[in-house]
């Protein structure tokens, strides 16, 4: 008898023990082969995979069908930060650096004072629209006014286009070196929102450097142990090579190596997805080949990283509680859309000679996601009072940029002209490069005489001049397929780029006035 109610009471303790393991296993994985699986139809129609985790994550929280309470902010933070660590380095062991070439200047200037503007600009619709005080409209700022890694990666990934590649490395740079300014910029205004009125008098300055220290350490120890870390992984992996290391294998060395980077940095004070973000950069350039049977194991782990970090961010959101906040938060996020990014973006490309169409291209696709709900959740961890709104409006923001920008980016980069041909399609390669493939190195005198063109201009170079070198010349900035420069009624185009010197010059001829002014 005694035997019998043992096994009994063994077998109800293991029946509750597999209950506690396999029912939120089954609903977590059910969640994501649902999300994935409406996410391929989701994309098919222009709206983003990021969209429907968030979407599923609602669904199943405590206001949808699944009626899940969480509100474990720590956890979901903690979840927020390792994968966007993850993502980060993603995306770092995708840039090549012959992509800095083009796109680093300017994405540095995206990425620290571009968002700082932003930041600000952004600032002053909080303060104006949704009524905080200055040190929370600051705060609020600083939260939404980064890109998204995640989202940019992964959305110009599944554009349906190839943009050129200055507007590319642009935009994916600055995606993944921004968010140390935006970690900054959040802390910083923390600290004012926590302290503000609690210091009087010469306080001040010792907190303005308090926050130009912490600005140096960020920077500062990113750089210190990224860069360090990164060649030491690179080196590795070129000897570990050697034994006949696996894919997969590779994959989680470079995972954990990454992760390792992040964790110590930020143990540091310093920026932990700058250090992840230059450490998988600097393996990619130095152990290229080592790397590349890692990449499809790695694009998986980043893939799972998005999944759940949306997943969770859905459920932590009750929309029941954003109803209150959610016309402000339009506000913002019109505010931020319309106005913030494009003053912001100008005033940093405008300069380097991008194009309008170029500017307009990047100030669209200035996509918010995670990165804005993780950083919303600094004021909810610290206590501050208006954190759930700032929660409210971070969260309404992003939704917005991926609801809007995020299934608009393929259909605006055709229509700026930003994306380059197909190979494959003959009337757009014609159209971007015209009929006519003419040699770089003949003098771009020769070329006008032939064709029966104006004299060209002399600040560019003289007419013995070669036609690659004029044509570089005239464009004042480092060439990328697709670049062109009118000259009369004829417009000369980079058709093709060797090692960063043009090699073939596309030549369309206009048959009348309409054709050279852009028409068909």
């Amino acid at each position: 008898m005694s035997v019998s109610v043992s096994a009994s009471a063994f077998a109800f303790a293991w029946a509750g023990v597999m209950d506690f393991v396999n029912l939120p296993l089954l609903a977590v994985s059910a969640l994501v082969f649902l999300s994935v699986l409406a996410g391929l139809f989701s994309a098919r129609i222009g709206f983003s995979f990021l969209l429907v985790f968030l979407a599923a994550g609602i669904l199943a929280g405590e206001n949808g069908p699944g009626g899940v309470r969480f509100d474990d902010v720590r956890l979901s933070f903690w979840v927020g930060n390792v994968a966007l660590a993850v993502i980060l380095l993603d995306g770092g062991l995708r840039t090549s650096f012959a992509t800095f070439r083009t796109g680093l200047r300017p994405a540095l200037l995206l990425a620290t004072a571009g968002v700082v503007l932003c930041a600000g600009l952004t600032a002053v619709a909080g303060r104006l629209i949704v009524g905080l005080d200055w040190p929370a409209a600051l705060l609020l700022g600083a939260i939404v006014g980064s890109t998204d890694a995640a989202a940019v990666f992964s959305l110009l990934q599944r554009s349906g286009v190839t943009l050129n590649e200055r507007v590319a490395a642009t935009l994916e740079i600055e995606s993944g070196m921004n968010d140390p300014m935006a970690v900054y910029l959040t802390l910083a205004f923390l600290a004012l929102l926590t302290g503000a009125g609690a210091a009087p008098g010469a306080a001040s300055d010792s907190a303005a450097w308090a926050m130009a220290l912490s600005f140096v350490r960020q920077f500062g120890w990113g750089l210190a142990l990224g860069v360090p870390g990164g060649l030491a992984m690179a080196w590795l992996l070129r000897r570990l090579a050697r034994l006949g290391l696996a894919g997969g294998a590779r994959a989680l060395l470079l995972v954990s190596g990454g992760l390792v980077v992040f964790a110590a940095t930020g143990l540091l004070e310093g920026s932990g997805f700058l250090a992840v973000y230059l450490f998988g950069l600097i393996v990619a350039n130095r152990a290229a080949a080592e790397a590349e049977p890692a990449l499809a194991a790695m694009d998986g782990y980043a893939w799972l990283s998005q999944a759940g970090l949306f997943l969770l961010l859905g459920l932590l959101v009750t929309p029941s509680r954003l109803v209150a906040d959610a016309v402000p938060a339009l506000g913002v996020a019109a505010a931020l859309i319309v106005v913030a990014r494009p003053v912001a973006v100008w005033l940093c490309l405008k300069p380097l000679r991008f194009t309008g169409a170029e500017i307009g291209f990047i100030a669209w696709v200035g996509l918010r996601g995670a990165v804005p709900i993780v950083l919303a959740l600094f004021p909810l961890l610290a206590g501050v009072p208006q954190a759930a709104q700032l929660f409210h409006v971070a969260f309404v923001v992003v939704l917005v940029s991926l609801l809007l920008q995020g299934s608009t980016i393929g259909l605006l980069a055709r229509r700026l002209g930003v994306a380059l041909p197909e190979a494959h399609d003959e009337a757009h390669q014609r159209a971007v490069y015209g009929d006519f493939m003419l040699d770089a190195g003949q003098s771009v005198g020769a070329v006008c005489q032939f064709y029966g063109l104006p004299e060209p201009d002399p600040a560019a170079g003289p007419p013995q001049a070669a036609l690659g070198a004029w044509l570089a010349a005239a464009l004042g900035r480092p060439p990328v397929l697709g670049d062109g420069v009118w000259l009369g009624r004829a417009r000369l185009s980079v058709r093709e780029l060797r090692d960063g010197q043009i090699r073939r010059v596309g030549l369309v001829l206009p048959t009348d006035r309409t054709d050279a002014d852009g028409g068909t």
